[in-house]
């Protein structure tokens, strides 16, 4: 039985590699993809007001402070680092932009690095930005100190010296089609999440191939790769800083993985099944003890640790039990972001959803961010040092979207 379609995320494909990335990108925004899909009515809501409307008793504000243009195509991910925020896009660029709205807004030069391949993820390692591409490749650049100068490409993952060494031996060939075999070390499809670990030693990488790599950041060698980890394209990749590895597939599953002390290879854990269609995006508090997973189901599932142990209320084998879920959004969850007691997501429905974790399980939408004339692609937030009192929290929020927009949203959060 084949899945139901989903906006944004990975459709199975046969056909030829070759296929052109404009068709490929054309499929993927099409309106025809974007159906209403049963929203869990099973799983609990987790907020106390209607799923549609605001918490009528919050003093938030809120509002869109810039609009970054430059970008001619799809914006499909971001990244803070520093003063910057980066920006990958469909047609392969990335873009460097002052994270402060009140600096200019684009230099002329801009565009630091491109490739053959549309950017699907971006993380940050000290001096060096590293991209996931659509080309089945992981470019690493040397970002460059002068603002706005064009960075070189260091390397490509696989690395030359990765290639050779496994290339002599059949056993570090693996089936990757019918009639096709390659070595381990490679994606074979599409590159679509990345994530380093808590002491930055270790970059995990995450593709539609249905296996996860894990790379050794000091010279990018391929550590390992688990095969076959999902049974259908993987969307998403989260760390846990206790070790924990969660993946989200469009297999309707969410996996968890741990490499054991004195272990090789990561061995399965727990498997959480709630999302009665693809896991879109995946992210986590920053304790650990959260999961929040996003599907085109339109439901935010939260996965809380089952601290008893001997719970498999939500399928997940005594790791995480469902907590519930928080609903509002119209259309697919396809990003999701999470800063202190604070969640973000970006939908299909072109809407950015801020909500906030109060006591106990509760939660309660705080706001509705609206502007975008597309899809949320992707999304990052921070803590807006300037403007911060006494008597609350300011937040930026950076949102990418497939109208080719960035926005940055202040949220003003009064405290509990």
């Amino acid at each position: 039985m084949r899945l139901l379609p989903c906006p944004l995320s990975y459709q199975p494909n046969e056909e030829s590699e070759s296929q052109s990335n404009s068709n490929h990108f054309h499929s993927e925004s099409s309106n025809s993809f974007i159906s209403p899909q049963s929203s869990l009515p099973s799983v609990p809501s987790l907020t106390s007001s209607s799923s549609q409307q605001l918490d009528q008793t919050s003093t938030t504000h809120h509002h869109c402070i810039s609009t970054l243009k430059g970008h001619s195509s799809y914006v499909f991910s971001l990244a803070l680092a520093g003063k910057h925020l980066y920006s990958g896009a469909s047609n392969s660029e990335i873009r460097v932009w002052s994270r402060n709205p009140s600096s200019p807004e684009c230099s002329p030069c801009s565009v630091v690095s491109s490739s053959k391949s549309a950017v699907k993820s971006l993380v940050v390692l000290g001096d060096r930005l590293i991209s996931a591409h659509q080309d089945h490749k992981i470019r690493v650049w040397k970002i460059n100190g002068a603002p706005y100068q064009q960075y070189t490409c260091m390397v490509i993952l696989p690395t030359l010296n990765d290639r050779v060494v496994k290339l002599f031996s059949a056993k570090n060939y693996v089936q990757v089609r019918r009639h096709k075999k390659c070595t381990w070390v490679h994606h074979v499809d599409t590159v679509s999440a990345l994530a380093l670990s808590k002491d930055d030693s270790l970059l995990y990488s995450a593709s539609w191939d249905r296996t996860f790599k894990v790379w050794q950041t000091s010279d990018f060698k391929c550590l390992e790769s688990v095969q076959n980890a999902h049974e259908d394209a993987i969307n998403a990749i989260a760390l846990s800083n206790s070790g924990f590895v969660y993946t989200g597939s469009a297999d309707r599953k969410i996996k968890v993985w741990k490499k054991h002390e004195g272990d090789k290879r990561h061995t399965l854990v727990a498997t959480l099944e709630k999302h009665r269609s693809a896991v879109n995006a995946l992210a986590l508090s920053t304790d650990g003890s959260v999961l929040y997973s996003g599907a085109c189901d339109r439901s935010i599932i939260v996965w809380e640790k089952d601290v008893g142990g001997g719970g498999d209320a939500g399928g997940g084998g005594g790791h995480m039990a469902v907590a519930g879920a928080l609903r509002g959004h119209t259309k697919a969850i396809l990003c999701l972001a999470v800063l202190s007691d604070l969640v973000c997501s970006g939908s299909a429905d072109k809407t950015v959803r801020i909500w906030r974790r109060g006591v106990g399980k509760s939660y309660s939408c705080l706001a509705v961010l609206e502007g975008h004339r597309g899809p949320v692609k992707c999304l990052t937030a921070a803590v807006d040092s300037c403007n911060n009192n006494g008597s609350g929290t300011s937040y930026l929020v950076y949102s990418g979207s497939l109208d080719c927009d960035i926005k940055i949203w202040q949220i003003w959060v009064p405290f509990l």
